[in-house]
């Protein structure tokens, strides 16, 4: 994924078959193409970090070395902004550059009020531990099963909820940012897989309701409907905090590369992604996607899973991981019950942004992504 991202830079200069060699010192391109008349068979580009230029390298062109500015010549014509409707916000200045992370990859039972207990015990150890952002699993709670969503399901909004009390109570003692992973809310007749998130103040600061609802059925292998039992969310969720400012999704949300995008044209540093990736899904998707949707975006991407129960009817995939603004994974665990701490550092988001500015090189005369919501609110306001 880092190499077709790196791709879109040269799409205009370099031929289709383009291939990615190393992501060192640098990041150079071999092809076989006689796509014009002053190249031979074998030539060469690199991305010179540094001067942040394409070099062309190799010494059987006829012009041995030239220098195409990636800020200049290599920018679209057309209007990037275009692409996307509203424009992109640029990404604002973060409260914090560096800070810690926490992915807390919980083992979880059919016992409510042990996991609560849990989760808190494991909260406050990620904080010992340096974390400013702890980030849990979907569904931690309860079961993974449209059996046990109603059952464990709890009122949000109506203060009838333990699992969310106890993280507004710990956020505030520790004074620390939670992404709540996701526990089955109930509001009226409705049930959803809701993501809260809560700042250093305790409070609620927003709710995620999963948008993408995970209706599979992969003959022989498996079948789930979350739709039997949960409603899909209906709205984007992105957060200003602490940290900086968060997208959120849950699970399948993290397939539909829109969503992401959104998150990254509202000035998001940072998408967390609780989920329960299974083990018909995860071991070929889970990864692939997050590094997908880190690169694509140039922003970091967080997973959290919940630890595998090989006893359990749903059975998670794990490998809870960080993944940073180039695609590349930072931290990551296995299957087993884990606290993964990594830092993040939102000063390379920028600098990746530099080296390659496809951001800046949209064809909004090609495609364009329209962010519904924020249309709509522009037309009213």
């Amino acid at each position: 994924m880092v190499a077709a991202t790196i791709g879109m830079l040269s799409s205009s200069s370099l031929p289709s078959g383009a291939r990615f060699l190393n992501n060192h010192s640098s990041i150079s391109y071999i092809y076989r193409s006689s796509f014009r008349s002053n190249f031979h068979s074998h030539s060469s580009f690199r991305l010179n970090r540094s001067t942040n230029s394409i070099d062309r390298i190799n010494k059987n062109c006829v012009n041995p070395i030239c220098t195409v500015s990636a800020s200049t010549e290599m920018a679209s014509p057309f209007k990037a902004e275009d692409a996307r409707i509203p424009p992109a916000i640029p990404l604002p200045t973060p409260p914090i550059s560096k800070f810690k992370i926490a992915l807390c990859q919980l083992y979880v039972t059919s016992d409510k009020d042990r996991n609560i207990a849990h989760a808190r015990e494991t909260i406050e150890e990620a904080a010992r531990k340096g974390a400013q952002l702890i980030l849990l699993p979907e569904i931690w709670n309860s079961p993974y099963s449209n059996d046990s969503f109603p059952v464990y399901a709890e009122e949000i909004d109506a203060n009838k909820s333990p699992s969310t009390a106890m993280l507004s109570e710990v956020s505030q003692r520790l004074k620390i940012t939670i992404i709540g992973g996701s526990i089955p809310e109930r509001s009226g007749d409705r049930l959803y897989n809701t993501c809260c998130v809560f700042g250093t103040d305790g409070k609620l600061k927003t709710k995620h309701r999963k948008i993408h609802l995970f209706d599979i059925d992969i003959p022989g292998q498996m079948t789930f409907k979350e739709s039997k039992t949960l409603t899909a969310g209906e709205t984007p969720t992105i957060v200003d905090t602490d940290v900086g400012r968060i997208g959120i999704g849950i699970c399948y949300d993290i397939r539909f590369q829109e969503l992401a995008t959104i998150y990254a044209a509202r000035g998001a540093h940072l998408i967390c992604y609780p989920g329960a990736f299974n083990m018909t899904t995860g071991p070929l998707h889970w990864e692939l996607l997050q590094r997908a949707r880190a690169a694509d975006c140039q922003l970091y991407v967080a997973t959290c899973s919940p630890a595998r129960d090989s006893n359990s009817s749903y059975v998670a995939w794990g490998h809870s991981t960080l993944v940073g603004p180039f695609g590349e994974v930072i931290a990551t665990t296995e299957h087993d019950e884990a606290i993964v701490i990594s830092e993040i550092d939102y000063s390379l988001i920028e600098q990746r942004r530099t080296f390659l500015p496809f951001q800046r090189q949209r064809r909004g005369d090609l495609y364009q992504l329209v962010d519904v919501q924020r249309l709509n609110s522009t037309r009213t306001s």
